[in-house]
């Protein structure tokens, strides 16, 4: 697999992020040996960065990444975030230093491990300067629990505070062929040195073709409450995905592999991270680090219409910066 460079961090240009494989999606009755299967298959594939975090499942998601890469510690640039899950026991998001500290020896001891090589914060905490926060996490990296620190969902000053107080590998964030608010981002990114880690790169499984009704998803899943699958919404949308279908028919690959694609034809500093806990999926997802689209197509990409609802629920959206 070709390599994509976070600040001074190199990694597999595709990635793998494990939340889906401790619930959230439709069928979200979890196999644990298949999706342990499916981690150690990325490794084989070239897959490095595998990313998790305390608050999926709460807590399962790590303890199993550690038992798919036990053996396999040096194949792996292995993500984690804290920041959602309070350990001072105080209300909402919590990026205290206290909570930091608590929360990376959770992590290490989970994921069975003595160090974290991309630590991110969650979300960024309003009521926490984010230069206490990094200099907190700076100490973990003295102390030699943790490699590389980085942000998610946060914005330009935060982004440049952040940095000023220790560097910043990389920013992850949601971005895609419907949400692409991460290009106002990017010239800052790269004049600090700071990678992205786009999450959901095929918009939650919508960009796939495979969901065509909210009725496909299950009552319990997650993207229930996301406006852009709401009824009139999902309907509107369902032509970008049909394109994307197109598009991948000329080309002879699939849906997936077009909006991964894509992706990477935006900089060498971007990772993204599709999940998936099936070795199927897996496969077929990094199976667009071959993928080369045309020109014509790749502008019909850049030209489609944009999404219709915000990329998450209305509360959700309260802890993103803008």
């Amino acid at each position: 697999m070709k390599t994509a460079t976070l600040g001074t961090l190199e990694v597999g240009r595709i990635g793998l992020g494990a939340m889906g494989m401790s619930g959230a999606y439709t069928g979200a009755g979890t196999d644990d040996d298949e999706s342990i299967r499916t981690i150690r298959r990325a490794l084989d594939l070239g897959v490095t960065l595998v990313d998790t975090a305390e608050v999926y499942g709460p807590y399962k998601n790590e303890e199993l990444v550690g038992k798919a890469i036990a053996g396999r510690r040096d194949e792996v640039v292995l993500a984690t975030k804290f920041g959602l899950i309070s350990h001072t026991g105080r209300e909402g998001a919590d990026s205290s230093p206290e909570s930091v500290r608590a929360a990376v020896d959770g992590s290490l001891r989970r994921l069975g491990v003595d160090h974290i090589d991309l630590y991110y914060q969650h979300r960024v905490d309003p009521q926490t300067p984010i230069e206490e926060t990094v200099g907190a996490v700076a100490e973990l990296v003295a102390a030699g629990k943790v490699r590389h620190i980085g942000l998610s969902e946060a914005w330009a000053d935060t982004i440049r505070r952040a940095h000023a107080t220790h560097p910043i590998t990389a920013l992850q964030s949601e971005y895609s062929l419907w949400t692409r608010e991460q290009d106002e981002i990017l010239p800052l990114l790269r004049e600090l040195g700071i990678g992205l880690v786009p999450y959901s790169p095929l918009g939650r499984g919508f960009l796939t073709g495979q969901v065509r009704s909210i009725d496909d998803l299950d009552e319990s899943d997650m993207r229930r409450t996301n406006p852009r699958f709401a009824e009139d919404n999902f309907r509107r949308n369902l032509a970008a995905a049909d394109e994307v279908r197109t598009i991948a028919d000329e080309a002879g690959v699939t849906p997936a592999q077009v909006a991964l694609a894509w992706v990477l034809t935006k900089g060498s500093d971007l990772a993204p991270i599709p999940g998936t806990k099936r070795v199927s999926r897996l496969e077929e997802n990094v199976g667009a680090d071959a993928v080369l689209l045309s020109t014509d197509q790749l502008k019909r990409l850049d030209d489609l219409t944009p999404a219709l609802g915000g990329h998450h629920s209305e509360e959700q959206m309260k802890l993103i910066e803008r």
